[in-house]
C-alpha cells in the first residue's frame, strides 16, 4: 500500500514507525539575490549588469532557467534569463545557483529600476510542487527614495521624480501623511497679512535632508522673496513657487500657490483702570478688581508681578502681605492680532507701624575688646545689627567687636512681617582708647649642633645643643 506525504502510517506487527519528512510542504526559498553594480551610468563604456540568485529546496528545483524582470516607476521593462550552473543538471540538488546578465541599452530613461524573478518550482518529485515567494530586495544605497533598485544615470544624473517635500500643510484638500506630525498638520496655518513672514520650512515637510526648501514671488510688489523666505508687503495677491532645485539626484519639484493678502495685525488698546490702597488688616484678604477688555481675545486675564505681596485670580487678587501689588495684563498674538503692549497696575497695602528701642552706650573703650548689643521691637520679631563703620567695627550677631578708635555707627533693624512694617535705628558710639603695641617680633637664627660624626639643626629665638650636642664651629 503506498502512503501519501501527508500520511501518517503504522506497520502492524513492527515497532518501525514511518512519517513524511518535515519539509514536506515547504516552498522553494530565494537564499539570496545580487546584482553588480547598483549603480550604471548610460555614458560609461559597459552597462551590463551581472546576477546571481541562490534557490534553495529539500527535494530539488525543477528549473532550468528563471525569468529577470527588471522596471521602473514608469512601467519600462526589460527581461533577462537566469540559467542553473549544475552541471550536469541535478534536480535533487538541494540548493541551487543560477547566474546571468543584462546590458541596459543606453536609450532607456534614467531612474531606480527594480528587479522581480519568475517563478521557482521545486522538485515535483516531492510528490508536491509550490512556487517560491517573491524576494524582497534589502537597501543598497543611502539616497533617499532610491535605497532599492539599480540605478541607471546619464552623465551622472539619475533625475529620480521623488516627492522631495510635501505640503502645505493648510491646504485642506490634501490627505498628506506627515513624518513629523507634531510640527506638520493641518492645524499650521501662515498669517497671510501685510507685514508678516512667510517661512517655507514650517509649512512644507522636507524629505530629503541634503536639500533645501526656496521661494520665488512672481508678485514682487506685494510679496517679495530672498530665495529664503517670502515678505508680505501690500494688500493683494501674492503668488509664489516653493521648490526643490534639480541635482544630480532628483528633479526639480515645485509646489505653486496663490493668495490674498490682507491688511496687517494691529496691537489691542487694552483699558486699565486703578485699585485703591488697601490696608494689611484681616490678611490674607481678596479683594474684587477691574476687568479688561480686548478686541482680540475678549476678557483679558491678569499675571502675577508680586506673588510674595498679592495673587490674582480671575477678576479678583488675593492679598498676602504689606508691600507693593503689581499685576500686569497683556494679550497673546493670533491671526487677526499683534500681542498687546505689557500693562501693570500697582497699588499699596500698608502694613501696621512699630517701634524699636535701642539704646547703647554712647561710648567704649577699645580695650574691652567687644560689646554686647541689645535692641526690641514693638512687634516682636528678631533684630539684626550692621555697621558702616568696619574699619573701626565690626558686628557678629548681637556682639560689636571694638578695631580702634573712632566713630562706630550701628544699626538696628527688624524686617517687618506681612501685617508690620519694618524698621531700623541708628546710633553711634564713639571709641576711644588706644591698641596695644604689637609684640616685638624676635628674629629666629639656626644653629647646627654636632655629636661625633652625627649633625643636628636647632632653629629658634635662642636656640641651644641638645644634651651631649656641641655647637659646630
Amino acid at each position: 500500500m503506498k502512503f501519501k506525504s501527508a500520511v501518517f502510517a503504522i506497520v502492524i506487527g513492527f515497532t518501525t514507525l514511518w512519517a513524511p519528512p518535515a519539509n514536506a510542504v515547504e516552498k522553494p526559498v530565494i537564499e539570496s539575490f545580487k546584482y553588480t553594480p547598483n549603480e550604471i551610468d548610460l555614458t560609461a563604456a559597459d552597462t551590463k549588469v551581472n546576477i546571481e540568485l541562490i534557490v534553495s529546496h529539500p527535494s530539488g528545483i525543477s528549473n532550468m532557467s528563471v525569468i529577470a524582470t527588471l522596471s521602473n516607476s514608469r512601467n519600462d521593462s526589460y527581461v533577462t534569463y537566469l540559467t542553473r550552473i549544475d552541471t550536469p543538471v541535478n534536480l535533487s540538488l538541494s540548493k541551487v545557483t543560477f547566474k546571468g546578465s543584462i546590458v541596459i541599452p543606453r536609450d532607456v530613461i534614467t531612474d531606480v529600476y527594480n528587479f522581480t524573478i519568475g517563478a521557482i518550482k521545486n522538485n515535483p518529485a516531492a510528490g508536491y510542487q509550490f512556487e517560491a515567494d517573491q524576494f524582497i530586495e534589502g537597501p543598497n544605497s543611502k539616497l533617499v527614495g532610491g535605497e532599492f533598485g539599480l540605478q541607471v544615470r546619464s552623465g551622472g544624473d539619475l533625475n529620480l521624480k521623488y516627492d522631495t517635500f510635501v505640503g502645505p500643510t493648510y491646504d485642506t484638500t490634501s490627505e498628506t501623511i506627515y513624518e513629523d506630525s507634531k510640527k506638520y498638520n493641518s492645524s499650521v496655518v501662515p498669517i497671510w497679512k501685510v507685514g508678516e513672514t512667510f517661512v517655507p520650512g514650517k509649512y512644507y515637510e522636507l524629505r530629503v535632508p541634503t536639500l533645501s526648501l526656496g521661494v520665488t514671488s512672481s508678485t514682487p510688489l506685494t510679496c517679495a522673496s530672498d530665495g529664503k523666505e517670502l515678505k508680505l508687503l501690500k494688500v493683494g495677491l501674492c503668488a509664489f513657487v516653493v521648490s526643490t532645485t534639480k541635482t544630480k539626484d532628483y528633479l526639480a519639484k515645485q509646489s505653486s500657490q496663490t493668495v490674498m493678502i490682507a491688511s496687517a495685525r494691529t496691537k489691542p488698546v487694552l483699558i486699565m483702570d486703578k485699585i485703591a490702597n488697601q490696608t494689611s488688616r484681616d490678611l490674607p484678604k481678596a479683594i474684587e478688581i477691574f476687568r479688561v477688555f480686548s478686541e482680540s481675545e475678549g476678557y483679558v486675564i491678569p499675571k502675577n508681578a508680586t506673588p510674595s505681596v498679592c495673587i490674582s485670580t480671575g477678576f479678583f487678587v488675593r492679598i498676602l502681605s504689606g508691600g507693593t501689588c503689581t499685576i500686569t495684563y497683556q494679550t497673546s498674538e493670533n491671526a487677526s492680532f499683534l500681542a498687546s503692549d505689557l500693562f501693570s497696575v500697582s497699588f499699596e497695602i500698608s502694613r501696621d507701624p512699630q517701634t524699636i528701642t535701642f539704646s547703647p552706650t554712647s561710648t567704649a573703650d577699645i580695650a574691652s575688646k567687644n560689646l554686647t548689643l541689645t535692641a526690641s521691637a514693638s512687634g516682636g520679631g528678631a533684630v539684626t545689627y550692621t555697621t558702616s563703620s568696619t574699619d573701626n567695627c565690626t558686628v557678629s550677631g548681637s556682639t560689636l567687636n571694638l578695631i580702634k578708635a573712632g566713630n562706630c555707627i550701628v544699626t538696628a533693624s527688624q524686617a517687618g512681617t506681612a501685617t508690620l512694617a519694618p524698621i531700623s535705628a541708628s546710633t553711634t558710639i564713639v571709641l576711644t582708647g588706644k591698641e596695644a603695641a604689637p609684640k616685638p617680633v624676635v628674629a629666629k637664627k639656626t644653629i647646627t649642633c654636632i655629636k661625633g660624626k652625627t649633625t643636628k639643626k636647632v632653629t629658634g629665638t635662642n636656640p641651644k645643643c641638645p644634651a651631649g650636642y656641641k655647637l659646630k664651629k
